[in-house]
């Protein structure tokens, strides 16, 4: 099949949205000839990686609105905003190269990838083909009661978060990209409810918008459980932000009351100091190690030496973290929302309830202890966890899923009409 895929964000040996859609796109290539729209700003890693390795039908298509190529590297320093605008622009810029190409190729499905958030919209929706939108998140939330522990500046932004969604959801182009999707993939249940509520038609749940690709599984498979069994160590790995939850870590670990155990905290960002002022007046400074963000190896060689990976993120639809901790066979304790609660079962971690900052710290530190005093509980918690990324999370995996759907979809009755 001829497949023609949007992806804003796609560029080679990175995570998040980038890492997404280069890994998604290369799968989707294994079974179809695929033409990825995408930004310059992307351009010189993917024609750095292809100039190595040029993956069969594959073809990409550099695209930005008038010229303008967003610059990631004060990423940081401007507003969200400008990223959400020049993003929209680019998908209407978008439509109209894909109807160009449309002319010229005649695509069988249009499929978005990046960015995976349900309230924006893709014009490619408005092809004459079937479309599939997705995976995307985004509907998920901060529980109320857990604001009490915010900044103002966090405050400030979960409410213009919350705005944001709300003012997507009234966008026409929004319920115009939910009601005429063939499919909608959709990462978390909440997520699902919100595009029912729109108006889709078909909406498929799976597990995460992330992957794990067999080299980075073999990697991550052969790093060795720490044998030093004298000093349990917990590691959280992500920016330094607020909605990460980093602070419900430190808390519980401070109720622990393990005397031979470290914390370690991998990442950097604008919550940094708040959370060492807070392991400071916990007396736990000592135990608390923020090792800023460092390279990818060293990330690894980190995880290499911990036991348990904790990740209390209070709306993550799909963090690439707990896969990997699973992968390198480590148990993960998350809380029980958003992507996490999907990606941990009761056999790979623990899922903490998220009722109240008290409860789940409570929750959190009860789990940290049986962890720490038990050390078949996390080998047994480990291999499920490695057994679960193999079947269920690998790229190839994402891959054949989405053959699976092309090939469904193509067989269905085309005789509907759309705008375009």
């Amino acid at each position: 099949m001829k497949v023609l895929v949007s992806a804003y964000a796609c560029e080679p040996g990175r995570g998040s949205e980038p890492g997404v859609g280069w890994n998604m796109v290369c799968q989707i290539a294994r079974d179809h000839k695929v033409w990825v729209l995408t930004s310059n700003t992307h351009r010189p890693a993917i024609e750095a990686e292809l100039a190595r390795h040029q993956p069969p039908n594959l073809n990409f298509v550099y695209l930005d609105p008038l010229g303008w190529v967003y610059d990631w590297s004060y990423e940081g320093k401007r507003s969200q905003w400008s990223v959400y605008l020049h993003y929209y622009l680019w998908q209407i810029w978008a439509y109209f190269v894909a109807r160009r190409l449309h002319k010229e190729i005649n695509f069988d499905v249009a499929h978005h990838i990046t960015y995976g958030r349900y309230s924006s919209p893709s014009f490619l929706v408005f092809l004459p083909v079937p479309f599939i939108w997705g995976p995307v998140g985004g509907a998920e939330s901060t529980p109320k009661p857990f604001w009490q522990d915010f900044s103002r500046r966090a405050k400030i932004y979960e409410t213009l978060r919350n705005l944001l969604r709300w003012v997507g959801e009234l966008d026409p182009f929004v319920h115009l990209t939910a009601r005429l999707s063939t499919a909608a993939i959709v990462t978390t249940p909440e997520t699902a409810t919100r595009l029912n509520v729109l108006g889709t038609k078909r909406i498929e749940v799976v597990p995460g918008q992330t992957g794990i690709n067999q080299q980075e599984f073999a990697r991550l498979e052969k790093l060795a459980i720490s044998t030093q069994e004298n000093i349990i160590r917990f590691v959280s790995i992500g920016r330094l932000l607020h909605w990460k939850g980093f602070h419900l870590g430190i808390k519980a670990f401070a109720q622990t009351g393990l005397e031979q155990s470290e914390y370690w905290i991998i990442g950097e960002g604008p919550e940094r100091k708040r959370l060492e002022e807070l392991a400071k007046q916990l007396g736990i400074s000592d135990k608390i190690f923020f090792l800023g963000k460092i390279s990818r190896e060293e990330t690894f060689r980190t995880l290499a030496n911990s036991h348990v990976v904790i990740h209390p993120a209070l709306h993550d639809f799909s963090p690439t973290v707990c896969l990997e901790a699973m992968a390198a066979k480590r148990p993960v304790i998350c809380l029980n929302l958003g992507g996490p609660a999907i990606q941990i079962t009761e056999e790979t971690g623990f899922k903490i309830h998220a009722q109240t900052p008290e409860q789940a710290v409570k929750d959190i530190s009860k789990a940290m202890r049986l962890l720490a005093q038990d050390p078949e509980l996390r080998l047994r918690m480990g291999q499920a966890g490695h057994k679960r990324v193999r079947e269920a999370f690998s790229w190839e995996s994402r891959g054949q899923f989405f053959a699976q759907l092309y090939k469904e979809i193509s067989t269905q009755d085309k005789s509907y009409v759309k705008l375009g």
